[in-house]
């Protein structure tokens, strides 16, 4: 989807700003406390980190933004 832009802002130097999908990354994970959008700040350069909720996973999904699913915990090897 070509032209997508998402309104974020920044909460280190509080900027508002449009990005396109291209730098945005979504993670989703087993619960809300593992589920977050990433993106650097274009005018601070700070890496910022959001939760993200069903309605913005099915947003940004939708809108291109690579997705990443975060694997469950992986078992524990057991050393004999």
């Amino acid at each position: 989807m070509s032209g997508v832009l998402f309104k974020a802002a920044c909460p280190d130097c509080r900027s508002r700003f449009e990005l396109a999908a291209g730098a945005l990354r979504l993670a989703i994970g087993g619960s809300r406390r593992t589920t977050f959008y990433s993106f650097t700040c274009p005018a601070c350069d700070s890496a910022v980190r959001k939760p993200a909720g069903e309605r913005i996973v099915e947003l940004l999904t939708r809108g291109g933004v690579r997705t990443l699913r975060l694997a469950a915990g992986a078992p524990q090897s057991q050393t004999p």
